[in-house]
């Protein structure tokens, strides 16, 4: 069970390790304002009598009198830098997208202060402009993402305004899709445990990701693993417009986690800084004990609307927004320094002028900086592969050397890559299961050889396979990760929005951080496997810029390709069309030590003069049969096996086209939505004036693949079909 500790309305004394850290040699020395409930008071701050509910209680014999002032300043300067966006919004001149702080300064300051730069790794939200503050990232680089200028660390304007981030000291860049950096926190943290670092990993976001399934997966993951990191959870009760007791049966986020297993459970007062630091150096030290990760539930206001673009009035109520207010974190802080004599009024002033002035002159250089240059567009979206199609690195095998299949060129090119770069690891259903070593036994061997600690099972969670390789990789470049996404390509759904992160991490960073990947999937029928084992999903995977994507035909062509996969910085998409594991026609002898096979460069397995068949995977073998089929009637067929579909071989298609005149596509992926129909297209507009004749697509039918062999006859891609369609093309 969960252990919880909850911080809502006391302060305790604790031990500092960061260096970023309050020092606590000169403390105040009594406790200060120790409320046991609130205390409702009244302060002029601007020129306006405020009501002020204070609720933020600290202690006194904690901090120095230093510590509490500069803390105020940092709000102070996070909550006028808020203001400034907000202007920039009515001013149209940036900050399209601004989701407001205000209500959750004491819990984002306080994670700042325990993120330790260059060791930690901290993934902030949307809403985290004081926390990036905070941990590190300046005034100028905050307006620099704002304004979407080129120099913006974040990305130089690629993702969207006040998503802050600054890889160079951990600060991490995190996508819009809500919560899902969950997973690559607990998967950055599950490599800081495996290299032994006394890193940790810090998660943040707001209650209402917490109703996604991803979100559940990571804790999941985490406590299984007992993963170093701490799940920040600022509830400000409202996901945009849905109250909390909407989403939840358990209002008090917190306790739908109660009953996990080594997870030790903090609440706080999220806007007290003093109450939200000492308990996330509670969480901290509970999580580099080693003992499991820490999640802290920070009870926070949303004082204003969820973003700019959000009329926060038409579902909340002028009582609840003035309540709010009144509740304001910087304002407690402020009448609680003046109350106890801590700074002078004056002081105050000159401090919060400072402050602005400050805004107001990184503001005058950023503007006049250069916009994102988006002429740019084109680089950033795939790294360099190890291998280049100009490169010679294939070294075929001859007759007398050793015949392998399909299925062992896989498995001989993962154990090589495994004993070549010890900073391998793999992951997946049923992957180290003893003897077992995956449902099509492709990774077998490789547990006993490189053992538990670099080859490991995971949770039947395909989101968190895949989302937990992303945070795994941002530990060290030097890293590479090969995951099998999904025990069958067809279970692979659930992991979608993971590999839409894979894919735009590159471009979304400017080139900061790709996670080295290799994502392998069985694909395919003719095993009789029915609907949810039989599919190919390369028409879904070839819409996303940002990954490669492969599909061997034939053992060697499966060894070369994952050496280069496994050597090139990026994210591979390795399909295997399982019913060529063991297809006697796809082995081959074994190749040289060094054959590679490039991305993008394809094949011509048949040479031919009469009609050209361009296909990958099995269709290449159904291609190969029917080829052998029309010979006997006097059609000749050449065959081009194009091996990669991202990117994919124009030349050699344009070539043979040039040759025959005529061209199918062929492929075993339903028509609709194929990739065949990209090919198409790409003849289509740039080799028209060689056609002697229409394009046909072959191709499995658009219907779900049934179980029955009868259904499997019928719907999959099979040898009469190619030859007929040749046959059309040939005599028209």
């Amino acid at each position: 069970m969960a252990k919880k500790i909850t911080n809502v309305n006391k302060s305790k004394p604790t031990k500092s390790k960061s260096s970023a850290e309050p020092k606590t040699d000169e403390p105040v020395g009594k406790v200060l304002n120790y409320y046991l409930e609130p205390r409702h008071v009244k302060m002029n701050f601007m020129g306006v009598e405020r009501e002020i509910i204070l609720n933020c209680p600290f202690d006194g014999r904690n901090f120095t009198k230093e510590t509490m002032i500069q803390w105020y300043k940092e709000i102070h300067l996070g909550r006028r830098l808020d203001d400034k966006a907000g202007l920039y919004v009515k001013m149209a001149k940036g900050w399209s997208y601004h989701a407001p702080f205000a209500g959750h300064d004491g819990i984002q300051l306080a994670i700042g202060k325990i993120f330790r730069q260059g060791k930690d790794f901290l993934f902030p939200y949307y809403r985290d402009m004081l926390t990036s503050l905070s941990s590190g990232i300046t005034v100028e680089e905050i307006l620099l993402n704002g304004l979407s200028k080129e120099d913006d660390v974040a990305g130089g304007g690629r993702h969207m305004s006040n998503h802050f981030a600054k890889p160079s000291i951990g600060i991490q860049n995190v996508s819009s899709c809500t919560g899902n950096h969950a997973q690559h926190a607990a998967g950055v943290a599950r490599a800081i445990k495996k290299y032994k670092s006394d890193a940790i990993a810090i998660y943040s976001s707001g209650e209402s990701a917490c109703s996604e399934g991803y979100f559940w997966e990571a804790v999941n993951c985490a406590t299984l693993e007992k993963l170093p990191v701490i799940f920040v959870i600022q509830n400000n009760k409202y996901g945009i417009s849905v109250p909390v007791w909407e989403q939840t049966a358990n209002a008090q986020i917190s306790d739908n986690y109660s009953g996990m297993k080594n997870l030790m459970i903090f609440n706080c007062n999220g806007r007290c800084p003093f109450n939200s630091f000492n308990t996330l150096v509670e969480a901290r030290e509970y999580v580099l004990s080693g003992k499991g990760p820490a999640l802290v539930h920070a009870d926070c206001d949303r004082i204003g609307a969820h973003s700019n673009s959000d009329p926060h009035m038409l579902y909340r109520t002028d009582d609840e927004i003035a309540e709010s207010m009144r509740r304001d974190p910087m304002l407690q802080l402020r009448f609680t320094l003046l109350e106890n004599g801590l700074i002078s009024e004056e002081e105050l002033l000159k401090l919060e002028k400072e402050n602005q002035d400050y805004i107001f002159e990184m503001a005058d250089k950023v503007e006049k900086m250069p916009n994102a240059n988006g002429k740019s567009y084109n680089q950033f979206v795939l790294p360099e592969p190890y291998v280049k199609p100009e490169d010679d690195t294939e070294r075929e095998g001859k007759e007398g050397d050793e015949v392998i299949s399909y299925l062992q060129g896989i498995n001989l090119g993962l154990k090589e890559e495994f004993r070549r770069n010890p900073n391998t690891f793999l992951w997946g259903q049923d992957v180290a299961s003893k003897q077992k070593q995956g449902v099509f036994n492709v990774c077998k061997g490789l547990l006993d050889e490189f053992g538990n600690e670099r080859v490991f099972n995971s949770p039947i969670a395909e989101n968190n396979i895949v989302g937990t390789a992303n945070g795994f990789c941002r530990f060290s470049k030097d890293i590479w990760v090969v995951i099998e996404g999904a025990e069958f390509a067809d279970y692979f759904w659930p992991a979608m929005d993971q590999l839409v992160e894979h894919s735009h991490e590159y471009w979304r960073t400017k080139g900061q951080f790709t996670p080295n990947a290799v994502i392998r999937l069985a694909s395919g029928g003719y095993i009789q496997g029915g609907i949810y084992h039989s599919q190919n999903l390369e028409g879904t995977f070839t819409t996303l810029p940002g990954i490669r994507i492969v599909s061997p035909a034939f053992a060697d062509d499966a060894l070369g390709l994952m050496r280069n996969a496994m050597r090139s910085r990026g994210v591979t998409m390795y399909l295997e069309p399982k019913f060529l594991y063991n297809f006697k026609q796809a082995s081959t002898y074994m190749p040289g030590a060094e054959h590679i096979v490039p991305f993008g460069k394809g094949k011509v397995r048949r040479e031919g003069k009469d009609v050209s068949i361009v296909s990958y995977g099995s269709g290449v073998h159904l291609s190969l049969l029917a080829a052998k089929e029309l010979e006997k009637e006097g059609i000749s067929v050449e065959i081009i096996d194009l091996r990669s579909l991202i990117p994919w071989d124009k030349e050699i298609v344009r070539k043979s086209v040039m040759k025959t005149n005529r061209v199918l596509v062929v492929h075993e992926d339903k028509k609709t939505g194929g990739f065949g129909g990209e090919i198409v297209s790409e003849i289509s507009s740039e080799m028209f004036n060689y056609l002697d004749a229409p394009i046909l697509r072959v191709c499995s039918k658009d219907t779900p693949v049934g179980f029955a062999k009868s259904y499997e006859d019928e719907i999959l891609l099979n040898k009469n079909d190619i030859i007929e369609s040749v046959r059309k093309v040939y005599q028209y």
